[in-house]
Protein backbone atom coordinates (compact mmCIF):
# COMPACT_ATOMS: atom_id res chain seq x y z
CA UNK A 1 0.00 0.00 0.00
CA UNK A 2 1.27 3.46 -0.93
CA UNK A 3 -0.01 6.79 0.36
CA UNK A 4 0.80 10.38 -0.48
CA UNK A 5 2.68 12.05 2.38
CA UNK A 6 2.31 15.84 2.43
CA UNK A 7 5.58 16.40 4.29
CA UNK A 8 7.58 14.17 1.97
CA UNK A 9 5.84 15.55 -1.16
CA UNK A 10 5.23 12.13 -2.68
CA UNK A 11 3.87 8.63 -2.34
CA UNK A 12 5.52 6.34 0.18
CA UNK A 13 5.07 2.73 1.24
CA UNK A 14 2.72 2.48 4.18
CA UNK A 15 3.43 0.12 7.05
CA UNK A 16 1.88 0.86 10.44
CA UNK A 17 4.21 1.39 13.38
CA UNK A 18 2.43 -1.35 15.31
CA UNK A 19 1.80 -4.29 12.94
CA UNK A 20 -1.89 -4.83 12.32
CA UNK A 21 -3.04 -1.54 13.88
CA UNK A 22 -3.32 1.90 12.31
CA UNK A 23 -3.50 4.91 14.61
CA UNK A 24 -5.10 7.95 12.96
CA UNK A 25 -5.88 11.46 14.10
CA UNK A 26 -8.16 13.67 11.99
CA UNK A 27 -8.96 17.23 13.04
CA UNK A 28 -12.62 17.71 13.89
CA UNK A 29 -14.91 20.75 13.80
CA UNK A 30 -14.94 24.01 15.69
CA UNK A 31 -18.54 23.89 16.88
CA UNK A 32 -19.94 27.38 16.37
CA UNK A 33 -22.28 26.54 13.46
CA UNK A 34 -23.52 23.65 11.33
CA UNK A 35 -20.79 22.18 9.14
CA UNK A 36 -20.69 23.00 5.43
CA UNK A 37 -20.21 20.51 2.61
CA UNK A 38 -16.51 21.38 2.35
CA UNK A 39 -16.08 20.11 5.91
CA UNK A 40 -18.19 17.09 5.03
CA UNK A 41 -15.96 16.27 2.07
CA UNK A 42 -12.93 15.98 4.40
CA UNK A 43 -14.80 13.79 6.87
CA UNK A 44 -16.14 11.50 4.11
CA UNK A 45 -12.64 11.16 2.62
CA UNK A 46 -11.07 10.01 5.87
CA UNK A 47 -14.08 7.84 6.66
CA UNK A 48 -13.45 6.09 3.34
CA UNK A 49 -9.75 5.69 4.17
CA UNK A 50 -10.62 4.28 7.59
CA UNK A 51 -13.18 1.87 6.14
CA UNK A 52 -10.71 0.62 3.54
CA UNK A 53 -8.05 -0.01 6.18
CA UNK A 54 -10.62 -1.97 8.19
CA UNK A 55 -11.58 -3.96 5.08
CA UNK A 56 -7.90 -4.76 4.53
CA UNK A 57 -7.83 -6.32 7.97
CA UNK A 58 -6.24 -3.60 10.11
CA UNK A 59 -7.52 -2.48 13.46
CA UNK A 60 -7.95 1.29 13.31
CA UNK A 61 -7.73 3.57 16.34
CA UNK A 62 -9.36 6.73 15.01
CA UNK A 63 -9.33 9.91 17.10
CA UNK A 64 -11.18 13.08 16.12
CA UNK A 65 -11.39 16.09 18.39
CA UNK A 66 -14.10 18.67 18.92
CA UNK A 67 -12.94 22.25 19.43
CA UNK A 68 -15.54 23.51 21.88
CA UNK A 69 -13.77 26.67 23.07
CA UNK A 70 -12.63 29.18 20.47
CA UNK A 71 -12.93 32.82 19.39
CA UNK A 72 -15.69 31.96 16.90
CA UNK A 73 -17.74 30.14 19.53
CA UNK A 74 -17.39 33.05 21.93
CA UNK A 75 -18.37 35.54 19.23
CA UNK A 76 -21.43 33.47 18.33
CA UNK A 77 -22.48 33.26 21.97
CA UNK A 78 -22.05 37.02 22.47
CA UNK A 79 -24.05 37.79 19.32
CA UNK A 80 -26.91 35.60 20.51
CA UNK A 81 -26.71 36.49 24.19
CA UNK A 82 -25.96 32.90 25.17
CA UNK A 83 -23.35 30.99 27.13
CA UNK A 84 -20.43 29.77 25.00
CA UNK A 85 -20.68 26.28 26.47
CA UNK A 86 -24.35 26.11 25.46
CA UNK A 87 -23.49 27.08 21.87
CA UNK A 88 -20.74 24.47 21.76
CA UNK A 89 -23.03 21.72 23.08
CA UNK A 90 -25.74 22.56 20.54
CA UNK A 91 -23.44 22.41 17.54
CA UNK A 92 -21.51 19.40 18.81
CA UNK A 93 -24.79 17.48 18.90
CA UNK A 94 -25.69 18.81 15.45
CA UNK A 95 -22.30 17.76 14.06
CA UNK A 96 -22.69 14.20 15.31
CA UNK A 97 -26.23 14.05 13.90
CA UNK A 98 -25.00 15.28 10.52
CA UNK A 99 -22.17 12.74 10.45
CA UNK A 100 -24.61 9.92 11.21
CA UNK A 101 -26.95 11.17 8.47
CA UNK A 102 -24.06 11.07 6.00
CA UNK A 103 -23.00 7.59 7.09
CA UNK A 104 -19.70 8.63 8.67
CA UNK A 105 -18.56 6.25 11.40
CA UNK A 106 -18.08 7.52 14.94
CA UNK A 107 -14.41 7.86 15.93
CA UNK A 108 -12.91 5.49 18.43
CA UNK A 109 -12.51 8.50 20.72
CA UNK A 110 -14.04 11.97 20.31
CA UNK A 111 -12.33 14.18 22.94
CA UNK A 112 -13.50 17.71 23.58
CA UNK A 113 -11.04 20.52 24.15
CA UNK A 114 -12.66 21.70 27.38
CA UNK A 115 -12.20 18.24 28.88
CA UNK A 116 -8.43 18.25 28.26
CA UNK A 117 -7.39 21.63 29.68
CA UNK A 118 -5.13 20.10 32.32
CA UNK A 119 -3.11 18.20 29.72
CA UNK A 120 -2.75 21.35 27.64
CA UNK A 121 -1.43 23.32 30.60
CA UNK A 122 1.04 20.52 31.24
CA UNK A 123 2.31 20.63 27.65
CA UNK A 124 2.68 24.41 27.77
CA UNK A 125 4.79 24.04 30.95
CA UNK A 126 7.03 21.51 29.20
CA UNK A 127 7.55 23.88 26.29
CA UNK A 128 8.43 26.79 28.60
CA UNK A 129 10.83 24.61 30.62
CA UNK A 130 12.47 23.43 27.41
CA UNK A 131 13.02 26.95 26.13
CA UNK A 132 10.48 26.65 23.32
CA UNK A 133 7.84 28.96 24.78
CA UNK A 134 7.56 32.04 26.96
CA UNK A 135 4.91 33.91 28.94
CA UNK A 136 4.17 37.51 28.06
CA UNK A 137 3.47 40.12 30.72
CA UNK A 138 -0.29 40.03 30.09
CA UNK A 139 -0.62 36.28 30.72
CA UNK A 140 -0.46 35.08 27.12
CA UNK A 141 1.99 32.27 26.36
CA UNK A 142 3.66 31.96 22.95
CA UNK A 143 5.58 29.26 21.14
CA UNK A 144 8.96 30.42 19.92
CA UNK A 145 8.92 29.37 16.27
CA UNK A 146 12.67 29.89 15.75
CA UNK A 147 13.44 27.51 18.60
CA UNK A 148 12.27 24.61 16.40
CA UNK A 149 14.67 24.21 13.45
CA UNK A 150 12.27 22.10 11.38
CA UNK A 151 9.48 24.68 11.28
CA UNK A 152 8.01 24.97 7.79
CA UNK A 153 9.01 21.50 6.57
CA UNK A 154 5.44 20.17 6.57
CA UNK A 155 3.83 23.02 4.63
CA UNK A 156 6.88 23.97 2.61
CA UNK A 157 6.87 27.50 4.00
CA UNK A 158 10.14 29.43 4.14
CA UNK A 159 10.54 31.00 7.55
CA UNK A 160 12.32 34.12 6.23
CA UNK A 161 9.58 34.77 3.69
CA UNK A 162 7.01 34.23 6.43
CA UNK A 163 8.73 36.85 8.60
CA UNK A 164 8.49 39.43 5.83
CA UNK A 165 4.80 38.74 5.49
CA UNK A 166 4.21 39.18 9.22
CA UNK A 167 5.98 42.51 9.75
CA UNK A 168 2.68 44.38 9.69
CA UNK A 169 1.67 42.64 12.91
CA UNK A 170 3.84 45.00 14.92
CA UNK A 171 1.74 47.95 13.76
CA UNK A 172 -1.30 46.21 15.26
CA UNK A 173 0.31 45.88 18.66
CA UNK A 174 0.60 42.11 18.51
CA UNK A 175 4.36 42.25 18.11
CA UNK A 176 4.64 44.24 21.33
CA UNK A 177 3.66 41.12 23.26
CA UNK A 178 5.62 38.67 21.13
CA UNK A 179 9.35 38.29 20.85
CA UNK A 180 8.95 37.39 17.19
CA UNK A 181 5.95 38.10 14.94
CA UNK A 182 5.98 34.46 13.79
CA UNK A 183 5.35 33.13 17.30
CA UNK A 184 1.88 31.74 17.97
CA UNK A 185 -0.32 31.52 21.05
CA UNK A 186 -0.32 28.44 23.26
CA UNK A 187 -2.37 30.06 26.03
CA UNK A 188 -4.57 33.17 25.87
CA UNK A 189 -5.14 35.37 28.89
CA UNK A 190 -8.78 35.74 29.85
CA UNK A 191 -10.81 38.69 28.64
CA UNK A 192 -13.94 39.93 30.42
CA UNK A 193 -16.94 37.71 29.82
CA UNK A 194 -14.95 34.86 28.21
CA UNK A 195 -14.71 31.30 29.56
CA UNK A 196 -11.47 30.81 31.46
CA UNK A 197 -9.50 28.24 33.43
CA UNK A 198 -6.86 28.76 36.10
CA UNK A 199 -3.24 28.32 35.00
CA UNK A 200 0.26 29.22 36.25
CA UNK A 201 0.04 32.31 33.99
CA UNK A 202 -3.33 33.43 35.26
CA UNK A 203 -6.89 32.72 34.09
CA UNK A 204 -7.19 31.99 30.41
CA UNK A 205 -7.92 29.40 27.74
CA UNK A 206 -5.84 27.34 25.32
CA UNK A 207 -4.78 28.39 21.86
CA UNK A 208 -6.27 26.44 18.97
CA UNK A 209 -3.22 24.39 18.01
CA UNK A 210 -2.28 23.04 21.44
CA UNK A 211 -5.41 20.89 21.86
CA UNK A 212 -4.68 18.52 18.98
CA UNK A 213 -1.13 17.95 20.17
CA UNK A 214 -2.39 16.93 23.61
CA UNK A 215 -5.26 14.75 22.40
CA UNK A 216 -3.18 12.89 19.83
CA UNK A 217 -0.50 12.13 22.40
CA UNK A 218 -2.98 11.11 25.10
CA UNK A 219 -5.17 8.81 23.00
CA UNK A 220 -2.72 7.51 20.38
CA UNK A 221 0.78 8.01 21.74
CA UNK A 222 3.78 9.34 19.80
CA UNK A 223 4.56 8.72 17.10
CA UNK A 224 1.27 7.65 15.51
CA UNK A 225 0.69 6.58 11.93
CA UNK A 226 -1.47 9.15 10.13
CA UNK A 227 -2.53 12.72 10.80
CA UNK A 228 -5.24 13.92 8.44
CA UNK A 229 -7.36 16.93 7.66
CA UNK A 230 -8.31 19.36 4.94
CA UNK A 231 -5.60 21.06 2.87
CA UNK A 232 -6.54 24.38 4.49
CA UNK A 233 -5.26 23.05 7.84
CA UNK A 234 -1.75 22.24 6.65
CA UNK A 235 -0.61 25.75 7.53
CA UNK A 236 -0.64 27.06 10.12
CA UNK A 237 -2.58 24.52 12.17
CA UNK A 238 -0.75 21.32 11.38
CA UNK A 239 2.61 23.03 11.06
CA UNK A 240 2.14 24.43 14.56
CA UNK A 241 0.91 21.14 15.99
CA UNK A 242 3.96 19.35 14.68
CA UNK A 243 6.37 22.01 15.93
CA UNK A 244 5.08 22.18 19.50
CA UNK A 245 4.68 18.41 19.86
CA UNK A 246 8.11 17.53 18.54
CA UNK A 247 9.78 20.37 20.41
CA UNK A 248 8.32 19.15 23.69
CA UNK A 249 8.78 15.41 23.23
CA UNK A 250 11.82 15.06 21.01
CA UNK A 251 9.79 12.46 19.11
CA UNK A 252 8.22 12.38 15.68
CA UNK A 253 4.60 13.54 16.05
CA UNK A 254 2.91 11.82 13.10
CA UNK A 255 4.76 9.48 10.75
CA UNK A 256 2.57 10.45 7.78
CA UNK A 257 0.54 13.56 6.97
CA UNK A 258 -2.45 13.36 4.63
CA UNK A 259 -4.55 16.26 3.38
CA UNK A 260 -7.80 16.28 1.44
CA UNK A 261 -8.53 18.64 -1.45
CA UNK A 262 -10.88 21.59 -1.21
CA UNK A 263 -14.46 21.77 -2.47
CA UNK A 264 -15.81 24.25 -4.98
CA UNK A 265 -19.41 25.05 -5.88
CA UNK A 266 -20.10 25.37 -9.60
CA UNK A 267 -16.35 25.80 -10.20
CA UNK A 268 -16.10 28.68 -7.72
CA UNK A 269 -14.59 28.82 -4.25
CA UNK A 270 -17.30 28.35 -1.65
CA UNK A 271 -17.78 31.51 0.40
CA UNK A 272 -20.54 33.47 2.09
CA UNK A 273 -19.73 36.54 -0.01
CA UNK A 274 -20.52 34.62 -3.22
CA UNK A 275 -23.76 33.27 -1.80
CA UNK A 276 -22.72 29.66 -2.41
CA UNK A 277 -21.98 28.66 1.18
CA UNK A 278 -23.83 25.36 1.53
CA UNK A 279 -24.52 23.70 4.87
CA UNK A 280 -24.55 19.90 4.89
CA UNK A 281 -27.73 19.86 6.96
CA UNK A 282 -29.60 21.84 4.29
CA UNK A 283 -28.23 19.74 1.43
CA UNK A 284 -29.36 16.49 3.05
CA UNK A 285 -32.95 17.72 3.18
CA UNK A 286 -33.19 17.12 -0.57
CA UNK A 287 -30.18 14.95 -1.47
CA UNK A 288 -29.80 11.23 -0.75
CA UNK A 289 -26.73 10.84 1.52
CA UNK A 290 -25.53 7.89 -0.55
CA UNK A 291 -25.62 10.03 -3.70
CA UNK A 292 -23.66 12.81 -1.98
CA UNK A 293 -21.03 10.33 -0.81
CA UNK A 294 -20.89 8.82 -4.29
CA UNK A 295 -20.31 12.26 -5.80
CA UNK A 296 -17.49 12.99 -3.37
CA UNK A 297 -15.79 9.64 -4.01
CA UNK A 298 -15.86 10.09 -7.79
CA UNK A 299 -12.99 12.56 -7.25
CA UNK A 300 -9.68 11.55 -5.67
CA UNK A 301 -9.55 12.70 -2.07
CA UNK A 302 -6.51 14.94 -2.71
CA UNK A 303 -8.00 16.67 -5.77
CA UNK A 304 -10.35 19.68 -5.79
CA UNK A 305 -14.00 18.61 -5.94
CA UNK A 306 -16.56 20.59 -7.91
CA UNK A 307 -20.06 20.39 -6.43
CA UNK A 308 -23.08 21.18 -8.62
CA UNK A 309 -26.63 19.97 -9.13
CA UNK A 310 -25.62 18.57 -12.53
CA UNK A 311 -22.88 16.50 -10.95
CA UNK A 312 -25.28 15.33 -8.26
CA UNK A 313 -27.70 14.17 -10.94
CA UNK A 314 -24.89 12.33 -12.72
CA UNK A 315 -23.87 10.67 -9.47
CA UNK A 316 -27.46 9.62 -8.77
CA UNK A 317 -27.73 8.05 -12.24
CA UNK A 318 -24.41 6.24 -11.86
CA UNK A 319 -25.30 4.88 -8.43
CA UNK A 320 -28.67 3.74 -9.76
CA UNK A 321 -26.87 1.67 -12.40
CA UNK A 322 -25.08 -0.28 -9.69
CA UNK A 323 -28.28 -0.63 -7.66
CA UNK A 324 -30.08 -1.96 -10.74
CA UNK A 325 -27.38 -4.58 -11.22
CA UNK A 326 -27.81 -5.76 -7.65
CA UNK A 327 -31.60 -5.82 -7.96
CA UNK A 328 -31.46 -7.76 -11.20
CA UNK A 329 -28.99 -10.31 -9.87
CA UNK A 330 -30.94 -10.85 -6.69
CA UNK A 331 -34.21 -11.13 -8.58
CA UNK A 332 -32.61 -13.68 -10.90
CA UNK A 333 -31.26 -15.59 -7.91
CA UNK A 334 -34.65 -15.66 -6.20
CA UNK A 335 -36.37 -16.85 -9.37
CA UNK A 336 -33.82 -19.40 -10.55
CA UNK A 337 -35.95 -22.51 -11.08
CA UNK A 338 -34.65 -24.33 -14.13
CA UNK A 339 -33.15 -27.81 -14.12
CA UNK A 340 -30.09 -26.85 -16.17
CA UNK A 341 -27.33 -24.59 -14.91
CA UNK A 342 -26.25 -21.83 -17.28
CA UNK A 343 -23.70 -20.02 -15.08
CA UNK A 344 -20.21 -21.46 -15.04
CA UNK A 345 -19.14 -21.66 -11.41
CA UNK A 346 -15.46 -21.12 -12.24
CA UNK A 347 -16.31 -18.04 -14.33
CA UNK A 348 -18.32 -16.53 -11.48
CA UNK A 349 -15.60 -17.21 -8.92
CA UNK A 350 -12.99 -15.85 -11.30
CA UNK A 351 -14.94 -12.65 -11.86
CA UNK A 352 -15.31 -12.09 -8.12
CA UNK A 353 -11.63 -12.77 -7.46
CA UNK A 354 -10.63 -10.44 -10.30
CA UNK A 355 -12.76 -7.55 -9.09
CA UNK A 356 -11.42 -7.90 -5.56
CA UNK A 357 -7.86 -7.85 -6.86
CA UNK A 358 -8.39 -4.85 -9.15
CA UNK A 359 -10.30 -2.96 -6.45
CA UNK A 360 -7.49 -3.57 -3.93
CA UNK A 361 -4.84 -2.51 -6.45
CA UNK A 362 -6.66 0.77 -7.06
CA UNK A 363 -7.25 1.54 -3.39
CA UNK A 364 -3.73 0.51 -2.39
CA UNK A 365 -2.53 3.33 -4.66
CA UNK A 366 -3.24 6.21 -2.28
CA UNK A 367 -6.93 5.31 -1.90
CA UNK A 368 -7.78 5.94 -5.54
CA UNK A 369 -11.55 5.81 -5.20
CA UNK A 370 -12.35 7.01 -8.77
CA UNK A 371 -10.30 4.17 -10.23
CA UNK A 372 -11.85 1.70 -7.80
CA UNK A 373 -15.34 2.84 -8.80
CA UNK A 374 -14.40 2.25 -12.43
CA UNK A 375 -13.44 -1.29 -11.50
CA UNK A 376 -16.86 -1.80 -9.92
CA UNK A 377 -18.69 -0.51 -13.00
CA UNK A 378 -16.71 -2.91 -15.19
CA UNK A 379 -17.66 -5.73 -12.84
CA UNK A 380 -21.28 -4.63 -12.90
CA UNK A 381 -21.33 -4.87 -16.70
CA UNK A 382 -19.64 -8.26 -16.56
CA UNK A 383 -22.12 -9.58 -14.00
CA UNK A 384 -25.01 -8.38 -16.13
CA UNK A 385 -23.57 -10.08 -19.20
CA UNK A 386 -23.27 -13.38 -17.33
CA UNK A 387 -26.97 -13.44 -16.48
CA UNK A 388 -28.79 -11.26 -19.04
CA UNK A 389 -31.45 -13.07 -21.03
CA UNK A 390 -30.73 -16.42 -19.41
CA UNK A 391 -33.12 -18.72 -17.58
CA UNK A 392 -31.13 -19.58 -14.49
CA UNK A 393 -31.13 -23.07 -13.06
CA UNK A 394 -31.58 -23.73 -9.40
CA UNK A 395 -27.82 -24.17 -8.94
CA UNK A 396 -27.27 -20.74 -10.48
CA UNK A 397 -29.14 -18.91 -7.74
CA UNK A 398 -26.25 -18.84 -5.23
CA UNK A 399 -23.86 -17.83 -8.01
CA UNK A 400 -25.98 -14.88 -9.09
CA UNK A 401 -26.36 -13.84 -5.47
CA UNK A 402 -22.60 -14.11 -4.93
CA UNK A 403 -22.05 -11.63 -7.77
CA UNK A 404 -24.49 -9.21 -6.18
CA UNK A 405 -23.00 -9.66 -2.73
CA UNK A 406 -19.48 -8.95 -4.01
CA UNK A 407 -20.60 -5.66 -5.51
CA UNK A 408 -22.44 -4.65 -2.33
CA UNK A 409 -19.47 -5.58 -0.14
CA UNK A 410 -17.02 -3.47 -2.13
CA UNK A 411 -19.40 -0.51 -2.27
CA UNK A 412 -19.61 -0.83 1.50
CA UNK A 413 -15.94 0.15 1.67
CA UNK A 414 -17.14 3.55 0.45
CA UNK A 415 -19.83 3.71 3.12
CA UNK A 416 -22.55 2.86 0.59
CA UNK A 417 -23.54 -0.55 1.83
CA UNK A 418 -26.31 -3.04 2.30
CA UNK A 419 -28.79 -0.48 3.59
CA UNK A 420 -28.66 1.23 0.17
CA UNK A 421 -28.88 -2.00 -1.82
CA UNK A 422 -31.12 -4.12 0.40
CA UNK A 423 -34.47 -3.02 -1.03
CA UNK A 424 -36.33 -5.96 -2.49
CA UNK A 425 -37.67 -5.80 -6.02
CA UNK A 426 -41.29 -5.51 -4.94
CA UNK A 427 -40.36 -2.44 -2.92
CA UNK A 428 -38.57 -0.74 -5.79
CA UNK A 429 -41.06 -0.97 -8.64
CA UNK A 430 -42.00 2.60 -9.53
CA UNK A 431 -45.39 3.71 -8.27
CA UNK A 432 -46.37 4.62 -11.84
CA UNK A 433 -46.93 0.92 -12.61
CA UNK A 434 -50.19 1.15 -10.66
CA UNK A 435 -51.64 3.63 -13.16
CA UNK A 436 -50.30 1.59 -16.06
CA UNK A 437 -51.95 -1.56 -14.71
CA UNK A 438 -55.22 0.30 -14.18
CA UNK A 439 -55.12 1.35 -17.83
CA UNK A 440 -53.98 -1.89 -19.43
CA UNK A 441 -54.93 -4.64 -16.96
CA UNK A 442 -58.04 -3.32 -15.19
CA UNK A 443 -56.08 -3.43 -11.93
CA UNK A 444 -57.89 -1.67 -9.10
CA UNK A 445 -55.38 -1.85 -6.25
CA UNK A 446 -52.43 0.29 -5.18
CA UNK A 447 -49.61 -2.28 -4.70
CA UNK A 448 -46.83 -1.84 -7.33
CA UNK A 449 -45.81 -5.49 -7.03
CA UNK A 450 -49.38 -6.71 -7.65
CA UNK A 451 -49.73 -4.20 -10.48
CA UNK A 452 -46.66 -5.62 -12.21
CA UNK A 453 -47.97 -9.16 -11.82
CA UNK A 454 -51.31 -8.08 -13.33
CA UNK A 455 -49.52 -6.48 -16.29
CA UNK A 456 -47.40 -9.56 -16.95
CA UNK A 457 -50.51 -11.76 -16.76
CA UNK A 458 -52.33 -9.59 -19.30
CA UNK A 459 -49.28 -9.64 -21.55
CA UNK A 460 -49.07 -13.44 -21.34
CA UNK A 461 -52.76 -13.73 -22.24
CA UNK A 462 -52.33 -11.32 -25.15
CA UNK A 463 -49.35 -13.25 -26.48
CA UNK A 464 -51.27 -16.52 -26.21
CA UNK A 465 -54.10 -14.92 -28.20
CA UNK A 466 -51.57 -13.47 -30.68
CA UNK A 467 -52.76 -9.98 -29.77
CA UNK A 468 -49.36 -8.48 -30.34
CA UNK A 469 -50.53 -4.90 -30.05
CA UNK A 470 -51.82 -5.47 -26.51
CA UNK A 471 -48.69 -7.42 -25.55
CA UNK A 472 -46.43 -4.70 -26.95
CA UNK A 473 -48.38 -2.01 -25.10
CA UNK A 474 -47.55 -3.70 -21.80
CA UNK A 475 -43.91 -4.17 -22.77
CA UNK A 476 -43.52 -0.58 -23.97
CA UNK A 477 -45.31 0.84 -20.94
CA UNK A 478 -43.00 -1.04 -18.57
CA UNK A 479 -39.94 -0.03 -20.61
CA UNK A 480 -40.89 3.62 -20.20
CA UNK A 481 -40.76 3.06 -16.44
CA UNK A 482 -37.30 1.49 -16.55
CA UNK A 483 -38.43 -2.17 -16.57
CA UNK A 484 -37.37 -4.46 -19.42
CA UNK A 485 -39.41 -7.64 -20.02
CA UNK A 486 -37.32 -10.76 -20.73
CA UNK A 487 -39.05 -13.92 -21.91
CA UNK A 488 -37.55 -17.15 -20.53
CA UNK A 489 -38.70 -20.78 -20.41
CA UNK A 490 -39.89 -20.06 -16.85
CA UNK A 491 -42.02 -17.14 -18.03
CA UNK A 492 -41.51 -13.39 -18.29
CA UNK A 493 -38.86 -11.82 -16.06
CA UNK A 494 -38.14 -8.17 -15.43
CA UNK A 495 -34.78 -6.43 -15.43
CA UNK A 496 -34.24 -2.92 -14.16
CA UNK A 497 -32.69 -0.59 -16.71
CA UNK A 498 -31.28 2.91 -16.31
CA UNK A 499 -34.07 5.32 -15.60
Amino acid sequence: MRIYDTKLRGKVDFEPIQPGTVRMYVCGPTVYNYIHIGNARTFVSFDMIRRYLLWRGYEVDFVQNVTDVDDKIIAKANDEGRDAAEVAREYTTAFIEDMHALGVMDPTVRPRATEEIGAMIGLVKELIDGGHAYAADDGDVYFSVRSFPGYGQLSGCNIDEMEAGHRDLRTEGIGDRKRDPLDFALWKAAKPGEPAWDSPWGPGRPGWHIECSCMADKYLGLPFDIHGGGADLCFPHHENERAQSEAASGLTFARHWMHGGMLQVNSEKMSKSLGNFLLLREILKTVDPAVLRFLMLQTHYRSPLDYSTDRLDEAATALERLKNTVRTLRWAADNAAGDESVLDEAAVEGAIAAVRGAFTEAMDDDFNSPKALGVLFDFSAQANSLTAGKALGRDDGPRARALADALVELMGVFGIGEDVFCDEVQETFPSEVVALAAELAAYGGDDPQAAVEALLAVRAEARAAKDWAAADAVRDGLAALGLAVKDTPQGAQLEFTDR
